[in-house]
């Protein structure tokens, strides 16, 4: 089913049409296929930096990609689904610029709530031309064109550094905007690490690493340890790839959509798991994490995980170990542990 910014953009498909497209923050909603139908001739690419947004859509003029950056190439119309962080929007637009040529009409739409309006002060000196196209669904449309061209984007540039001590160990943690917790650690996160000790771990899985702070922590502890970090945003790869680079920690990155898609197993699988979709919660992706967690140990493994304390986490871990411990518990952040 289309969302509500897909559906303001389809009511105003004349604003659409161009020979080839490209559709930032593209979700798995059939707008796609949509614009595909509407417009045969055309080349269209759909880019998200999520794996769950990919689409199982296959069409000789349609091209996916799956990345912390846009494909370096030009495109008539580029369609920008607005998300709900301004400074992940403004770094897109900034790479939207770089690829950009000054006859590329930029298409921005969002849910009002999530901040859309903001893009006119954004592009404020970086566009010729805009107006408000739409506004419908709790959503905003509006077009821009003579961007200013930006051939100077490194993503790196967006990057922010900081310095933590958890538990007495020194860390030098890089986030990227969009990436979880960016520039600052975790509550949850660090009251996990200060909590938990491993017992001789040789193979462990950081689930949803975000900037890989776990697996960095981890692996100055438990060197021998082969860890591999998982997540389901190729930016939040990215941004662990610097944290690992920065404390000279080697693991592997995974690109994942949830635990089952991950081909191994492991003594322990250490996680702060996600429980946000977009601008509300989702609690399935922790209960399926929990679910798929046991049959990714190895005899004896461990599952140690963090959760708000209001989220309703023991049921599940009941129903799939039979048995857990609460190995710390604030009020605010509890920390669990199950034993396959």
């Amino acid at each position: 089913m289309l969302s509500a910014a897909s559906q303001v953009l389809i009511r105003n498909q004349e604003y659409l049409e161009a020979e080839s497209v490209l559709l930032v923050n593209h979700v798995n909603d059939g707008f796609a296929e949509q614009l595909c139908d509407l417009s045969p001739n055309a080349s269209v690419t759909g880019f998200t930096s999520i794996l769950t947004n990919r689409t199982q859509f296959q069409h000789d003029n349609f091209e996916q990609v799956i990345a912390a950056t846009l494909p370096k190439k030009q495109f008539d119309l580029v369609v920008f689904y607005y998300p709900k962080a301004k400074a992940e929007a403004q770094m897109l637009l900034d790479n939207i610029r770089a690829i950009s040529t000054e006859s590329t009409r930029l298409l921005v739409v969002g849910e009002n709530k999530g901040g859309v309006k903001s893009v006119v002060k954004q592009l404020k000196t970086d566009a010729q031309f805009s107006r408000k196209v739409d506004s419908a669904r709790h959503c905003s449309l509006f077009q821009f064109s003579g961007l200013t061209v930006n051939p100077d984007f490194q993503l790196a540039s967006y990057a922010k550094q900081f310095e933590i001590n958890v538990a007495g160990t020194p860390l030098s943690l890089v986030t990227l905007p969009g990436v979880f917790s960016h520039g600052e650690l975790d509550k949850g996160t660090e009251l996990l690490l200060e909590t938990i000790k491993l017992n001789n771990p040789k193979t462990l899985l950081d689930f949803a690493t975000g900037c890989g702070v776990i697996s960095t922590f981890l692996a100055k502890h438990y060197a021998e340890c082969k860890i591999v970090a998982s997540d389901v945003s190729a930016l939040a790869l990215a941004a662990a790839e610097l944290t690992f680079a920065e404390n000279g920690v080697n693991a592997e990155l995974k690109l994942a959509d949830g635990i089952s898609s991950i081909d191994a197993k492991f003594d322990y699988i250490v996680s702060n798991p996600p429980f946000h979709t977009g601008l509300s919660t989702n609690y399935d992706i922790t209960q399926l994490f929990i679910a798929d967690a046991k049959k990714r140990l190895n005899k004896r493994g461990e599952l140690l995980i963090v959760a708000n304390s209001f989220l309703p986490y023991a049921d599940a871990l009941r129903d799939e170990f039979g048995d857990f411990s609460k190995l710390k518990d604030n009020k605010k952040f509890t920390i669990y542990s199950a034993i396959a």
